[in-house]
């Protein structure tokens, strides 16, 4: 009974030390694996970013582009609630036109409101949709 008991402790110690073996050089596969994975990670990475300064440079041509070949329009007013980044200019129809900017176009600064002004932009005007385009010149008008 005793040799039983020997034999099998003996046959249950190369057993776990058999496995233990086998997971060690699996987690050493695994690390290695993590590390091909996460190097391929970063070149992924670094090559969207690069794509993406590519797409952020060729943007800001098109938008160069469409900014010099965009019709620009006029209208003329009496501007009203001015703030720091929109106002709202009045047509002699009585229509209101509220018109955003994000850096102050040229000649607001020289206005204000209840002055009759002629604002030159680019875009589309519109009273109910939001102003998309960018306003180039408010300049006091002739009364």
């Amino acid at each position: 009974m005793k040799k039983r008991n020997i034999a099998a402790v003996i046959l249950t110690t190369l057993v776990l030390a058999t496995g233990c073996g086998a997971q060690s050089s699996s987690g050493t596969q695994a690390s290695s694996s993590a590390q091909v994975s996460s190097s391929a990670q970063t070149s992924s990475a670094e090559t969207i970013a690069a794509s993406a300064k590519t797409d952020d440079a060729g943007a800001a041509s098109k938008d160069t582009e469409n900014k010099t070949d965009a019709q620009t329009s006029t209208i003329t007013g009496t501007i009203d609630d001015i703030k720091d980044f929109m106002f709202t200019i009045t047509d002699e129809k009585g229509d209101a036109y509220p018109m955003s900017f994000d850096a102050a176009p040229e000649g607001l600064s020289d206005v204000k409101a209840g002055d009759k002004v002629t604002v030159t932009y680019t875009g589309e005007l519109s009273a109910v949709d939001a102003f998309t385009g960018t306003i180039l010149s408010v300049k006091k008008a002739a009364k």
